[in-house]
This record gives structure tokens, sequence and C-alpha cells, in this order.
């Protein structure tokens, strides 16, 4: 293994023989590299047997160097969490139609989070008199990207080395270029293995980049400086944006400019400290009755491309019309389907920056007109009472500040029911927001994948997971710990599929029916399932179960020197059921 903090375990090969012959998986392989990708998380097929070859054999395992996944979802949720941290592109490559289908999900949250992932796809031979009796037949698929297409930017099947090197140029291009998404190349198994010959000459990669940030209209940015300029109690909702240092400062100092409130949402990464004096708090996606008010009281709001303007603004006016003079700030538009409604409700707008927030945010700082009205008290946030012997959310919140007091950590995921009180971000690498499309068994992977892009840091990677998120995703365990990649997973483990219980109480009361039922079918116990077992098996430290406040806090801060001396931790925190979001 190498000795640098910075790098993981490293599967290196027997060196090849020179030849002076060449595949066509070899061509795209060296595309990957020349595109910069450094890592392709993968699990094996013999549909791309080829390109697996070529990154082995030919690129020695390293740029791109393989991550071995247990399961395809997995693969694409690292890339995924990877992006979240690092802003970078990463690929995952899925076997044939199967690997695809078990992937979907994962590319669906990729996409939902508007995440650049270049998912590598390949099929059997489509000359049908090539392929092998049976398999070949079952794992080719006459339209494979239609499994996805309704959920990425850009999808295609190349016919030839050079049309499959375009596609990687194109794919990279799109999906890298706001607003973003994954993108899905599917390479024929005959082309990855037909002989070339000499390597054809690669592109220069700079000239097929993605485009700078568009920049808005300067009609529309006068008119929201003017709005802004002159709002008795205008608002901002925060909502995507990038890990960057200095647009984290810049929505500062026009928040600080404009005198005004800022709302963060706890689906999306960390946008504004949490602790400054202008900022109101934390939403879900429910607004709570004290946001509503907060809200609807405001004359202008400026929403920085936040999740759901639209549902957000009817929930702070149920069937009132908005009142309030609205600015949006969003090149999401772009992106909105037929088939998936992520884009969600349809907001009245009356001034349009088609841009992301990083472009309009400088140009409004300087636009607008300081604002010195006084500003209005942000709305008290109620924490839940403090938790006693038995352990609940509140408890693990606080054995989580109480254990990390003082040092970097990076929240790469937080259960459903958190509330936004027990957040304190400083700092956009604090939260990297949720999984994007509420898919559960996300988390594992997407907290590896950010482990990996932190490697090095000095920044602690800890994912909070729900135990449903954990049973579906804990595979990804075995990935961290075999490239020694460092992160703590605190499972808050309730024994149940909890978010349904209350679904099905809520219909039980509706019909009149009894309530005392809504466990059944949704409840994990009985036989009991040993999580820090699971974690063990895999070559990580297991802990637990925690069922005492008490207790908590010791194990947390066992898990971070675990994981600061480079392992890979999983705390069982048996937590009472029940949700703390307002």
């Amino acid at each position: 293994m190498t000795q640098s903090k910075h790098a993981i375990f490293h599967e290196t090969p027997a060196r090849a023989k020179e030849s002076a012959d060449h595949w066509g998986s070899d061509a795209v392989a060296a595309m990957l590299r020349e595109l910069g990708v450094r890592y392709i998380a993968l699990n094996p097929g013999s549909s791309y047997r080829g390109l697996h070859d070529s990154i082995v054999n030919y690129l020695g395992n390293r740029d791109p160097q393989m991550i071995l996944a247990l399961h395809d979802e997995h693969a694409v949720a690292i890339a995924h969490g990877y992006w979240k941290v690092s802003g970078e592109m990463m690929a995952a490559a899925l076997h044939s139609n199967v690997g695809l289908m078990h992937a979907a999900m994962a590319v669906f949250d990729a996409w939902c989070d508007r995440a650049p992932v270049l998912v590598v796809g390949a099929t059997g031979p489509w000359d049908a008199a090539q392929r092998r009796p049976w398999i070949d037949w079952i794992h080719t698929a006459s339209d494979q990207g239609a499994l996805v297409r309704d959920y990425t930017k850009w999808d295609n099947q190349p016919g030839s080395v050079a049309a499959a090197m375009e596609a990687m140029l194109r794919g990279a291009q799109i999906a890298r270029t706001a607003p973003r998404g994954p993108v899905y190349v599917n390479l024929d198994v005959t082309l990855q293995e037909e002989k070339i010959g000499a390597l054809p000459a690669m592109p220069e990669v700079a000239r097929y980049a993605p485009p700078a940030p568009v920049q808005p209209d300067p009609a529309a940015v006068a008119a929201a400086a003017r709005l802004l300029s002159g709002a008795r109690n205008p608002v901002m909702l925060t909502g995507r944006s990038s890990r960057g240092i200095a647009h984290w400062q810049a929505q500062v100092a026009l928040a600080e400019k404009l005198n005004l409130r800022v709302l963060t949402n706890l689906k999306m990464a960390a946008a504004f400290p949490t602790g400054h004096r202008l900022h109101a708090g934390l939403t879900a996606a429910h607004l709570g009755a004290t946001f509503q008010r907060f809200l609807a009281e405001a004359d202008v709001v400026l929403s920085l491309d936040w999740l759901d303007l639209g549902g957000t603004l009817r929930q702070a006016y149920g069937a009132k019309p908005v009142t309030a003079k609205v600015i949006q700030v969003s090149c999401d538009a772009h992106n909105h389907r037929g088939w998936s409604m992520d884009y969600q409700g349809l907001p009245p707008l009356d001034a349009y920056l088609m841009c992301e927030p990083e472009a309009a945010v400088p140009l409004l700082i300087e636009a607008a007109s300081p604002r010195n009205a006084a500003v209005s008290a942000a709305p008290a946030v109620k924490l839940p009472a403090r938790s006693g012997d038995v352990l609940d959310l509140r408890g693990v919140a606080d054995a989580l500040d109480a254990a990390t007091r003082g040092l970097e950590t990076c929240l790469t995921h937080l259960p459903i029911g958190w509330h936004g009180g027990y957040c304190s971000f400083r700092h956009p690498l604090d939260y990297i927001g949720a999984e994007g499309g509420g898919g559960v068994g996300a988390g594992p992977g997407i907290t590896v994948g950010a482990a990996l892009a932190l490697k090095g840091s000095g920044r602690l990677p800890i994912g909070l997971l729900g135990d449903g998120d954990f049973l579906m995703g804990n595979t990804a365990v075995w990935t961290a710990a075999r490239y020694r990649i460092p992160c703590l997973m605190i499972v808050c483990n309730n024994r149940s599929f909890f978010n349904d219980e209350l679904h099905q109480e809520r219909v039980a009361i509706a019909r009149g029916r009894p309530t005392e039922n809504r466990w059944i079918g949704q409840r994990i116990g009985d036989p009991d399932i040993d999580l820090a077992a699971m974690a063990r098996a895999q070559g990580a430290t297991g802990i637990g179960p925690v069922t005492r406040t008490p207790d908590i806090e010791p194990a947390i801060r066992r898990g971070v020197e675990v994981v600061q001396s480079g392992g890979v931790c999983v705390i069982d925190a048996r937590v009472q059921p029940g949700y703390d979001a307002e």
C-alpha cells in the first residue's frame, strides 16, 4: 500500500508486456484518463471485460483506479458522494442491463441531486451472430439506455471506437454543464474487444471542456437589485450551491449588505453559517408553523436555487395569492422533463435570473444598495427536550457535538427526523446534503464516496444513517475497509421503517381503524439484527448496540479515534422511534 495519507489502497497489477497492438477498450480507457477521471467504481461483469482489462493492464489501474463495490447501486452512490465533496466528476461502470437495473435508483438520486456522474455501461454483442448461447442474449437489450433515459442528461451507444471516444468527451461535457447530472455511455462488447492496432491520437480535452457559467440578463439583475434594495422585510432562501468557500463568503456578503434573514434547507448541502446573526434556521421538506409565518411576512423573497420554491411558497401562503415579490436565481429548468417531477411546483416570479447562484450573487452584491432597516427577529428554534437514559435522536446529537468539538467534520448524511437545530455549520464542507431522490440505501455509498474525496484532508466524514438505509446499503462498508477509506457511520437504529408506521397510523385514523396495528409489516426485529457484527464481518470496527444516553458519547469518541487512525467504524445507536423535526 502506498504511504501517502491522500492515497487509498492500490491493487497493483503485474506489469504487462509492451505491444504495438491495441484494442478498442484501450482507447476508451485512455480517454477516461485524458478526461481527468481519477476513480471508477464498479461491480464486475463480462459485458465490459475488455474495458476492465484495459484499465488494469494498459493503464496499470491508475487514473482511473478501480474501486470495487459489492453492488452496482453502491458504485454510482460512491461516485455521487465523491462529487458532493470534491466537485469533480467520477465514473461508475455497470454490467449490461442487469447492472443498470440494479443501479437505476442511484442514478435517479444523482439526477435529482444534479450530480455529474459518468456512468459507463456495456452490452453483449449487438450482432446476434456473435452472441454466446443464453447469457449474451439475456444481457443484450435493444435500447439499454431507455432504462435510465428519463433521469439522465444524455445517453449514447456508440458504434465504433472513434464514436466511443467522442461519446466520452460529449458525455463529460454535458454532465458537467449546469444544471449538472449523470450521463450514460453504453459500450458494445464487440467494440471493446476489437483489435485496432495503433492507439488513436487523443484529442485536446481542454477544447471540449464545459462552458463557463452563464451570466444573467443585466436587466434582470437590475430589477432584482431594485426589489431587494427597497424591500422592508426581505428573505433569502439558499439552496443548491458549490462546496467552494468563495461562493459561501459571497452569499454571506450579500446577506450582510442587504441586512436580510436567511433560511437554509436540510435537504441541501450547507450554504450559510448557521451561527450567523442573519441565519433564521434550517428547514426540512415541511415548513413548521414558525417558518411559515416568517416567510409569509416577507415582502421580497430571493431564491438562490432553492429546492421546491413553489411548494415552499404554498406552505407559507396556503390558498392565498403570493403577495411577496419573488426573485428566482436558477438554471434548473433546463433539466426539467416530463417523466420525473423532481422539479416540484411552479412558483410565481417577478425577476428570473436563469443562471447558477455563483454567477448571480457577485452581480447582486455590486448592483444592490445597502439596506439599513431593522431586521425582524429570527423565529425561535424550540428543540425537543433533552433525553434521559433511554437513547433518542437528541441524545445522539448532543453526544456527537461533544465528541467532535474542536474537530473538522463533514456530515455526509442525516436520518429522517433530524432537527435542524442540532446542526452547526461554519464551512461548506460541514454538510453535503441529502441523497437527492429519497432512495433508501444510498447513505452508506455516498458516505464512502465523500470519504474518498476527503481522504488526507484532516476532515472526518460522518454519516448518520437510518437502519433501513444501512441495511440496504451496508456492503459499501466493505469497499471503505478494502481501500482504507476512513469514515464513521452512526446508525440511528429505531428497528423499524418508522416513517411508514406514521403513514399507516394516518390511514388508520382516517378510516376509524386501530392505530395499534401500525407496526405490522414495519418493525425490524425478532430476530434482532446485529449491525455492529455486520460491520466487523466486513473488516470495519463495529460498536454497539448502544441503548443508553450515557454510553453514546464514549462510543462516538471511540469511533472518531478509529477514523483518525485510518479505520472504518459503524456504531449501532438504538434510538427510540420518533422524529425530532419541527
